[in-house]
């Protein structure tokens, strides 16, 4: 969408774009200002179709972050993005929210999450749930204000309440880290609890604070399978003829073509796959940066859902030049769509 300037002040993507567009400039006392006033602006569209919902998405996200529309501020700003820190090398342990990540500070570190209203909004839930919300930062063998309001078990008055205290922070790193889900399963009780007792405000909260976790444990996976650098070939089928196959590695699409089942074989698929992995210039980083995180959050949502199919093609296979694997793993990606020629 253009101002009368040409300047492009908003990009997004739609299934049905004609009813998107529409959607603008029908019931319009309903809409949000934000709404009015991009509405007010709009002096011409320009539209791009794509294949596949999935390259719409990936699209979207590269020109906003290309153009920076000013419509656009949700994936503009990096405040928005924010990290959970665990000090670990403190005699008193502390978890905090932060825009930054230092490298080798000997600090740990989880996300980046794309939100930080729920990265705040789980933290806090878990710190007033296991009442470890202590207004001292430190041990000094006297209660906090919070300890007298019931929000803090007594960390700042040391004795075995540290124990108490560490115990519940390693809950809370097992949990990030996807191996102990110890405090989800505690908060559905105290939720279910608070049911039966028809404390509906305080079901309520658990609930609440259920999903903002849920919501960080899903971006750790997105980041952990996205740091894990896997060489993916996805086919989406466009119709019982066609299909489209993308060539993924990390946050970045290699290589994607539309394909008629009876014009494409095994072996030149084969040949296509290990062509451009081997040809991958795309440098990768062990750790997933913010910058990287919405398109990693796209492919990881696509290969997940029913829209494709999808394998790992190893990496030992690339250099190996490994034909015969790679065949045999379209073969089980493709089913009988398409037949291996033998020359």
């Amino acid at each position: 969408m253009k101002d009368s300037k040409g300047t492009i002040i908003y990009v997004g993507k739609a299934k049905n774009l004609k009813r998107r567009v529409q959607s603008y400039f029908q019931q319009s006392k309903a809409h949000p200002q934000k709404i009015k006033k991009l509405v007010s602006n709009i002096e011409d569209f320009d539209f791009i179709r794509t294949d596949t919902e999935f390259e719409a998405f990936m699209l979207e996200c590269k020109l906003i972050k290309e153009l920076k529309p000013l419509f656009n501020k949700m994936m503009k700003s990096p405040q928005s993005y924010s990290y959970i820190l665990i000090e670990m090398d403190k005699a008193f342990r502390t978890i905090e929210i932060t825009n930054t990540k230092e490298e080798n500070d000997g600090r740990l570190y989880f996300g980046p999450f794309p939100s930080k209203k729920r990265v705040e909004q789980a933290i806090m839930g878990i710190k007033e749930s296991f009442k470890i919300l202590c207004s001292s930062n430190k041990i000094n063998n006297a209660p906090c204000l919070n300890y007298s309001l019931g929000l803090c078990i007594g960390m700042c008055r040391g004795d075995s309440a540290i124990s108490e205290y560490n115990k519940i922070l390693d809950n809370i790193i097992g949990l990030l880290s996807g191996t102990n889900m110890e405090i989800l399963v505690e908060l559905r009780q105290q939720m279910t609890c608070a049911s039966r007792n028809f404390d509906f405000e305080a079901a309520a909260k658990y609930r609440d604070r259920i999903e903002a976790i849920n919501f960080l444990i899903k971006k750790e996976k997105v980041i952990e399978f996205t740091e894990q650098d896997h060489n993916l070939a996805v086919v989406e089928y466009l119709s019982d003829e066609t299909c489209k196959l993308f060539l993924i590695k990390r946050n970045k699409i290699l290589f994607s073509k539309k394909f008629d089942f009876d014009g494409i074989s095994v072996e030149q698929l084969g040949s296509l796959i290990l062509t451009n992995f081997t040809n991958d210039s795309f440098q990768s980083f062990k750790e997933l940066g913010r910058d990287e995180l919405d398109e990693a959050q796209i492919i990881y949502n696509f290969i997940k859902s029913s829209d494709c199919r999808y394998i790992t093609i190893p990496k030992k296979w690339i250099p190996q030049q490994n034909r015969v694997n790679v065949e045999k793993a379209l073969h089980k990606l493709l089913s009988d769509k398409i037949k291996a020629q033998t020359t």
